[in-house]
């Protein structure tokens, strides 16, 4: 009984061991902050390559920014798309099911012409979008702002 118990647990050992190194390969190391500004400067927004800060050193604060618990759902290739993006009762083409939840933050740069949409200070959806459609958009941010309570700024992380 112990040759099989140690069989097995060198076989599980050897198939974590693999899998972790696939995992540290596949994974992408993060630009420096100098990088992420000359990608942003350029106008290459790599998804989970850009922080917010990157951001705003190249282009400045977001004229319109908003923060909030958002649902966004995850799509196969692990890409994200926040819920608000797609029309009520809908769910993007392509979908299989998977569903995040976490603080998002928006950032609207109707000069641009982009909304990004960042998670743990990682941009992870942008959107190109016509000065009306982020007009439209940021006004709806205002529109919520009107009927938040004291006690939903106070109970921010």
């Amino acid at each position: 009984m112990p040759n099989i118990v140690n069989t097995s647990m060198s076989a599980l050992l050897g198939l974590l061991g693999g899998t972790g190194a696939l995992l540290l390969v596949g994974c992408k190391s993060m630009p420096t902050l100098e990088q992420q500004e000359q990608l942003v400067q350029a106008g290459n927004l790599v998804l989970d390559q850009i922080t917010s800060r990157a951001v705003v050193n190249a282009w400045g604060g977001p004229p319109f920014y908003q923060s909030e618990f958002a649902y966004f759902f995850v799509m196969p290739d692990l890409s994200i798309i926040p819920r608000s993006r797609v029309a009520t009762g809908e769910v993007p083409k392509g979908w299989r099911g998977g569903v995040h939840a976490a603080e998002g933050v928006y950032f609207a740069y109707p000069d641009r012409g982009w909304l990004l949409v960042f998670l743990d200070e990682r941009l992870v959806y942008r959107e190109k979008l016509q000065p009306h459609e982020l007009r439209a958009l940021t006004n709806g941010w205002a529109y919520e702002a009107r009927f938040k309570t004291k006690v939903e700024d106070i109970s921010r992380p």
